[in-house]
């Protein structure tokens, strides 16, 4: 059996590929007003309500209608942060119609030899027969890169399932997104914004398959033979794990957390037949942050915000008729020239991503994509930084969820 560990001519090729629209996209997103001119500003963009929640610490954010598209308040819309496993919902708009449901796949050591160290694992083994809802129960519930990994083998390996996600943001006018591999964990050059977070979620959750793995409590997972074991969803708004209600109305929708990312997390609920989407980005460290300003935003939305005039759009995809943006100077990120400062909102200006992706992300990108390919899954105490799928479950806790 060939070493996955070395990479091979034809990977380095698949590389390059996946590569070549990513860096080709990057300039453009910096100079092109996606969603409205207000969300190319830093800072907080609301208009005709009051009363956000004051204590959001996150670095980006954003509230939007699901049914309408329109945003209804945001921060830091278009800043690139580390998306963390959030990721995992363009890695199902991009796979999930790809294989039926019921279609069973007997796992290889090949499929799996290359999850990067300390990720989280939903516990797949090689020689075992899985169905295809069985692994994106792994993929949602448990955040499994395992499951990624070999689902991005049934459909002809890492390198090409990088290159469809690419081209699946672009089609979704998310600009500010690059892939380096399809399950979130941290790789240089790995980012995203609020912005195209919910994006990815709005077009997901158009698919009954998405929205009903994402809102999957439990499920039973394959042990070998006919054994067992039960997984849960690690988003704390739909279970209520560790002291947190389960928050009214909410159906998932993806839950992350890594090393470098700290916790994102992009939630929907529905409340009085409106549906609403949030996505919290690198709050600042604490057990349940992520999840209770989530909750704290959801909360304006359904209250005070329903007064709250549109200050930008989630723009439709290309395939589906949506205008592609046009260039314009606003579009490079000048910090609150028409929102609104928040206390404790964090910085309003460009990310520091913004300000060297144009240079060292573009050129680190294959060396990044190689690194990745090359990784061997290893002891679960390994040093890489963890890629757990939920926020860290505190000092005794696991590290790779």
């Amino acid at each position: 059996m060939r070493d996955s560990s070395r990479l091979t001519r034809r990977a380095v090729l698949g590389l390059t590929a996946a590569a070549l629209p990513v860096s080709a996209a990057t300039p453009a997103s910096a100079a092109t007003v996606i969603g409205g001119e207000r969300l190319a500003h830093g800072g907080v963009q609301v208009s005709g309500a009051t009363g956000l929640p004051k204590k959001i610490t996150a670095r980006a954010w954003l509230l939007a209608d699901c049914d309408s598209g329109e945003v209804l308040a945001s921060y830091n819309a278009h800043r690139r942060l580390a998306p963390a496993s959030t990721l995992k919902m363009l890695f199902a708009d991009t796979v999930l119609k790809k294989f039926e449901r019921t279609e069973r796949y007997k796992v290889k050591d090949s499929d799996i030899s290359d999850v990067p160290a300390g990720s989280s694992l939903v516990g797949i083994k090689p020689g075992l027969t899985y169905t295809v809802e069985q692994l994106w129960q792994g993929v949602f519930l448990r955040s499994g890169n395992d499951a990624v990994h070999v689902l991005s083998h049934m459909n002809g390996g890492i390198a090409k399932t990088v290159a469809e996600m690419q081209a699946k943001a672009a089609d979704l006018q998310a600009l500010d997104t690059h892939v380096v591999s399809p399950d979130g964990f941290d790789h240089p050059g790995q980012l995203s914004s609020a912005y195209d977070l919910t994006l990815f979620a709005r077009h997901g959750l158009k698919d009954d398959d998405f929205r009903g793995y994402c809102g999957t409590r439990i499920a039973n997972f394959p042990a070998g033979g006919r054994k067992t074991f039960q997984i849960q969803n690690t988003d704390r708004l739909l279970t209520g794990a560790w002291g947190l209600d389960v928050y009214k109305g909410l159906f998932g929708v993806k839950n992350g957390y890594t090393s470098h990312a700290g916790n994102t997390f992009t939630g929907g609920a529905t409340r009085d037949g409106r549906t609403l989407l949030v996505t919290v980005m690198h709050p600042d460290p604490a057990t349940n942050a992520v999840y209770e300003q989530t909750a704290a935003l959801l909360d304006w939305g359904f209250g005070k915000g329903s007064s709250a005039q549109p200050v930008g759009a989630l723009v439709d995809p290309l395939s589906e008729g949506g205008a592609s943006a046009s260039p314009s100077a606003q579009g490079k990120g000048a910090a609150g020239a028409s929102g609104t400062g928040a206390a404790g909102s964090g910085s309003s200006g460009p990310s520091p991503w913004r300000v060297a992706e144009g240079g060292a992300v573009t050129l680190g990108l294959l060396g990044a994509g190689a690194w990745a390919l090359r990784r061997r899954r290893r002891a679960a105490g390994a040093t890489a930084g963890p890629d757990s799928g939920d926020t860290p479950a505190g000092p005794a806790g696991p590290t790779a969820g």
